[in-house]
């Protein structure tokens, strides 16, 4: 699958971008293990979170769609899990795989968990280990997926002090934690996405949360462990970081994003849009499910460069392809360091980035932990350089593939992408919804 987009189409009126992914996946796992029926609205029915649907059906939870977005969930306790006929698939879904590990560890009964191609590539270490401190028997393929976990005796809770900040990690330990004998404490390095704890409070667990800690008290054996409960899912973040940036470099735009969630642990684009010039309006704010949603309107504006590193990094880590984007439509250099963690994405976001950078004749330097991007620079006859438009290759990963297809709009010609399959797992109607915002976009 190929897209190609043509520039200079303004993106305009109002749209609503997929719900959140990483609530999806959260939310089913943690209705799954309560007890009761809870019902989730606005679920993403994304490639990812069905794969997270069919593993917990595997395990025997009863889950029903009741409509395009309504499920409900017929959860069968902490300890109601049954042991699945053959090897859990998470597909391309890293946050699924790692956070269910947390889960699985507990149980009485083995199980393996796996992945597609680009999954099994991906470092599992940074669960293993800490899991492993807890009591849990893991065995990986040299730290990577597949993962086959034997039945414990039992878990018992940790003091971790995280080294890097991952909310996948968190979320996993926090998970596993629920079965554990005594407190979990995680500390973590940088803040990072709370959905995990949000949600294991409406769900009744016995969670604290102060200065960067988060303290889990597990239910008493023979407690009723966490209950059911309904909740909406927002719109995603990341999703809409597509869209905000491509009607920030697309003159003449003019786009509202509906319901989107602003959690302020993973605003970090917002943020840093904004530092870089971006016109961007925050209105009908609200809270849905404990989480703050808002409407953001967002015009074209002339962006400047910025530096983008330390604590920024792990607010906005899976925007970073889109603001390397807004980068190349800047005035002036942008530098993204402390990023190493891209490099163990769904592919390494890095070296893909940077070759999409230059396939568009954007000079761009790739570090280590990062890129430095020349942006917009006066020409001799005092004009603006512009951007080219080009053919790119999305190295099979969703979030480069959106970017540059907004790329396009602010383009001084066509721009193709290739491997655009994977945007499946996060935005199944992302063509669907930049034609409604106006983008002069095509499948190939």
């Amino acid at each position: 699958m190929q897209l190609q987009v043509m520039p200079g189409a303004p993106l305009r009126g109002r749209i609503r971008v997929a719900a959140d992914k990483s609530i999806s996946h959260r939310a089913l796992m943690l209705g799954s293990v309560a007890t009761g029926v809870s019902r989730v609205s606005n679920l993403l029915p994304s490639e990812d979170v069905l794969a997270t649907v069919r593993a917990f059906q595997q395990m025997g939870v009863r889950i029903q769609q009741l409509s395009d977005t309504d499920w409900q969930i017929h959860g069968v306790g902490l300890h109601g899990l049954k042991r699945p006929p053959s090897a859990l698939d998470m597909g391309n879904s890293g946050t699924a795989l790692r956070l269910i590990v947390g889960l699985l560890c507990a149980q009485r009964w083995s199980s393996t968990v796996d992945g597609d191609a680009s999954l099994r590539a991906r470092p599992m270490h940074r669960i293993v280990e800490p899991l492993s401190k807890m009591g849990a028997r893991i065995e990986s393929n040299a730290g990577k997926p597949p993962l086959t976990i034997t039945a414990a005796p039992h878990l018992r809770g940790i003091h971790c002090r995280m080294p890097i900040a991952s909310a996948q990690v968190k979320s996993c330990l926090l998970l596993a934690g629920l079965y554990a004998d005594g407190v979990t404490t995680v500390i973590e390095a940088a803040p990072t996405r709370d959905h995990t704890e949000r949600l294991l409070k409406a769900f009744g667990a016995d969670l604290a949360t102060s200065a960067g800690e988060v303290r889990l008290t597990p239910p008493l054996r023979g407690a009723a462990g966490l209950q059911a409960c309904d909740m909406q899912v927002p719109a995603d973040l990341s999703s809409a970081a597509f869209f905000l940036v491509g009607a920030c470099i697309t003159p003449g735009s003019d786009l509202t994003l509906q319901n989107v969630g602003i959690n302020p642990t993973r605003n970090g684009v917002l943020c840093i849009l904004k530092r870089m010039g971006a016109d961007l309006r925050i209105s009908a704010r609200a809270s849905v499910g404990g989480e703050p949603v808002a409407d953001i309107r967002v015009r074209h504006a002339a962006l400047r460069g910025c530096r983008i590193h330390g604590d920024d990094i792990a607010l906005a880590i899976d925007e970073m392809p889109a603001l390397a984007v807004a980068a190349a439509f800047a005035r002036g250099n942008t530098e993204i360091r402390d990023a190493g963690e891209l490099r163990v994405k769904e592919s390494d976001r890095i070296r893909g980035v940077a070759s999409a950078l230059a396939a568009l004749g954007v000079a761009v330097t790739e570090h280590a932990d990062g890129l430095t991007i020349v942006g917009r620079t006066d020409g001799a006859d005092g004009a603006m350089t512009a951007i080219g438009g080009g053919r790119v290759d999305s190295c099979g990963d969703h979030r480069i593939a959106m970017a540059f297809a907004m790329a396009g709009g602010g383009a001084q010609g066509a721009v193709q992408v290739a491997r655009c399959e994977p945007i499946a797992t996060s935005f199944p109607d992302f063509v669907s919804v930049a034609r409604h915002a106006g983008l002069n976009i095509k499948v190939l």
